[in-house]
């Protein structure tokens, strides 16, 4: 897929990021209002990815409160018919190269144990960075979401820094 524009993400991508969760299994899906939010409040820790005016990627994140060095990305998605190109990986870097994130030297991020395509990414990523990569339990299946949902790791991809 050929000239996808990366952007920051505008609240009128709400919709369409909702929209674009819900066809992207396994991924949780979140209220409008929360798209709205991460598409406003956290665009600056965010990217849209875009094809012939149509959302075809998205990453969100935002940079941990008291600790200004590590960017959790909340969610990576993205679309069918961009999957197996590297997009994922692109926007990740996109957003990182911004100069609001230049003191940023660790990504975290949380992935159930079998989601392989995004612990392939992340591995990608630190090894493009020269850096480690780690997982270690964080949410329990039993305790944080009371059996109704995979349990999550806490990846952290780090430290590195940014050239």
């Amino acid at each position: 897929m050929s000239e996808v524009k990366l952007r920051m993400p505008q609240v009128t991508d709400g919709v369409a990021l909702n929209h674009l969760v819900a066809a992207s299994p396994p991924l949780d899906g979140n209220s409008v209002y929360c798209n709205l939010l991460q598409c406003g409040h956290f665009a600056g820790t965010g990217v849209a990815a875009e094809h012939n005016g149509e959302l075809v990627g998205f990453v969100s994140g935002y940079q941990l409160p008291g600790q200004p060095h590590v960017w959790f990305v909340w969610q990576v998605v993205v679309a069918e018919q961009a999957r197996g190109q590297g997009l994922a990986k692109k926007m990740l870097k996109h957003v990182l190269a911004r100069p609001a994130l230049a003191g940023v030297r660790h990504i975290h991020t949380s992935i159930t144990p079998g989601n392989q395509a995004s612990h392939a990414t992340f591995a990608s990523l630190a090894k493009d960075l020269n850096c480690p990569v780690s997982a270690s339990p964080w949410l329990e299946s039993d305790i944080h979401f009371a059996g109704l949902h995979d349990p999550e790791h806490l990846i952290d991809v780090g430290p590195f820094k940014i050239q």
